[in-house]
């Protein structure tokens, strides 16, 4: 790792010399490249290659997964209907401030890196390395995971049994590295056609579910349902386990919105960031009510959560849509909804390469990382990180031996509760840019977009996502059906709390000689930098900031025109 000269106020390594106005307009991101002369000539720029229909997707699809269709079961046992209808709405509420405050941020700097970026500048950098270490980290882990899911999924199938799970696994590595080899387009392309037939089938169950619960359905003998799984001696008023429970559904109502932040990932390589994201951020408050809330409403409704099949829950057996659909005793649509769910965890081990590499490239850009991570080849490939995510997928061979779903639940506690603490660190960067963009002299109405509610909602899904690390850390202590204070369960479940506070106290240390202005345990408001990186067409000059006819452009966009202006504008929010 090079040693660099920073001469902005926070001192982030890959921070090339002064961040002078000349430089704001050429939009020049924080990179590594810009700080090493001997790194330049080895690495090029990330493809700007995702259209508005591949945003609009990664939107979507990147929060549909494993967690929505299986692990969502689990949350219905532990807590049940409307523990999981009040955790997932809750969870889907910080999710919602979260975008809205990482869209402000990725579309002022789209930036290579995105939100572990902003922790880095506007929070701290130590603190900020750690949360891009645990994130990258938890994709690295969860792609093994996702490709033994998927082994599961299809043993649901009665002509898979007795094949080795080999035989799975080794097709579904080769088509990863297939997409890979595209590029960014790839991952887009991908994303595109699975979570289109992820949200048709989303769709399908709403109807479904509607009409297995007012009976409509001729093989259910169960008539009309109701609320009947809402009482005795089914659950008390939906709730199982009490307030118990309702603490065990929030990691699995994290784990299941994993993902969503994507969208400020691949700001740093879309064609038209300054329209797409807040696009894509904007209609989050409606997917996650369509896709997840509707849904587990309907799956509360029509399952009750006594139901044994839920001791399937590890795969699609368990799934309670599988099960929603078992129960009214329709043919052969349970073995279609099955390649839905095989297709969702294909779509998130997609989600696996993209997340994981482009946090390290990012980080080794910006001198965080050991320099080779950040090389990219001619066609906008980070070709080092790729190698390392597929290496690591051959982890999924583990399923193979006798004690390999032990050694799957320890590599998966590198994760758990990862993205609880990414998310709060993204509402508490938006907070502190906000302060320091104030302290700068520029109001916010100098923003090319602002978040729907502003810092108040940032210090909601920050207070939200720190109700939930308590909650966590209570059930890893005390797991719904015991056994209590056992060392092993709770660092089964929490092992990713104390791993990020080791990472943080890794940077630290080794900053406090290789980067004198890390050293501090935050960086002051006044020595915020909020200019390198911004987006072209917002120059700050002295006293202001100078609006160009592009942010002028955009600014006239927002403006609605009369009736027919607000109503257009509902139209684009929505659709």
């Amino acid at each position: 790792m090079a040693q660099h000269v920073n001469t902005t106020g926070n001192g982030l390594p890959g921070y090339a010399g002064d961040a002078g106005h000349a430089d704001v307009d050429k939009g020049r991101q924080l990179s590594f490249a810009a700080a090493d002369p001997e790194m330049a000539p080895q690495s090029n720029q990330l493809h700007q290659s995702l259209k508005g229909r591949h945003m609009q997707m990664i939107a979507i699809g990147g929060a549909i997964g494993s967690g929505l269709f299986i692990g969502s079961g689990g949350a219905f046992q532990s807590g049940g209907p409307a523990s999981v209808l009040i955790g997932f709405t809750l969870v889907g509420v910080m999710i919602y401030f979260m975008m809205q405050a990482l869209a402000e941020l990725a579309v002022m700097y789209p930036i290579n890196g995105a939100f572990t970026m902003y922790i880095c500048r506007f929070v701290d950098p130590s603190w900020g390395w750690a949360c891009g270490v645990e994130y990258a980290i938890s994709w690295l882990t969860v792609l093994p995971f996702e490709i033994t899911a998927a082994c599961n999924i299809i043993h649901f199938w009665p002509g898979s049994e007795g094949i080795n799970d080999a035989a799975w696994i080794t097709p579904l590595l080769v088509a990863l590295v297939v997409i890979q080899y595209f590029g960014v387009r790839g991952y887009g392309e991908v994303e595109f056609v699975l979570s289109m037939m992820k949200v048709a089938a989303c769709i399908g169950f709403i109807l479904l579910g509607i009409i297995i619960n007012c009976g409509g359905v001729p093989t259910d003998n169960r008539g009309y349902i109701g609320n009947t799984y809402y009482k005795q001696p089914y659950s008390q008023a939906g709730f199982v386990n009490g307030f118990h429970g309702f603490c065990a559904v929030f990691v699995t109502a994290a784990f299941s919105y994993t993902g969503t932040e994507l969208v400020g990932l691949a700001a740093a390589e879309t064609a038209n960031p300054k329209k797409e994201i807040p696009r894509a951020a904007n209609q989050v408050v409606f997917r996650i009510a369509l896709f997840y809330i509707l849904n587990l409403a309907l799956v509360g409704l029509d399952v009750p959560a006594n139901s044994p099949l839920y001791e399937g829950a590890s795969s699609s057996h368990g799934s309670p849509f599988v099960i929603a659909i078992q129960l009214a005793g329709i043919k052969y649509l349970p073995g279609i909804f099955n390649a839905i769910i095989l297709i969702s965890v294909m779509s998130v081990a997609n989600s696996c390469t993209f997340g994981s590499t482009r946090t390290l490239q990012a980080m080794a850009a910006n001198g965080m990382m050991p320099r080779i991570a950040a090389y990219v080849d001619k066609k906008g490939r980070p070709l080092t990180v790729i190698v390392l995510q597929l290496l690591l997928g051959l982890l999924a061979y583990i399923q193979l031996a006798p004690d390999g779903g032990t050694i799957f639940n320890w590599l998966l506690s590198l994760s758990g509760i990862t993205v609880l603490f990414v998310f709060g660190s993204i509402a508490l960067a938006h907070i502190r840019f906000r302060a320091a963009w104030k302290h700068h002299g520029h109001s916010v109405d100098d923003l090319p977009y602002k978040a729907a509610f502003g810092v108040w909602g940032s210090w909601v899904c920050l207070a939200i996502n720190v109700i939930a690390l308590l909650a966590s850390f209570y059930t890893a202590l005390y797991p719904v059906g015991g056994p209590y204070l056992v060392a092993q369960t709770f660092f089964v479940n929490y092992l990713a709390g104390p791993l990020i506070v080791f990472l943080y106290l890794i940077w630290k240390v080794y900053s406090w000689f290789k980067f004198p202005a890390h050293r501090p345990l935050w960086v002051a408001i006044q020595d915020i930098d909020v200019y390198t990186g911004m987006r072209e067409g917002t120059l700050p000059v002295s006293g202001g900031v100078d609006v160009t006819d592009g942010h002028a452009e955009y600014t006239s966009e927002k403006k609605a025109n009369g009736v027919a202006g607000y109503f257009r504008a509902a139209k684009n929010s929505l659709f």
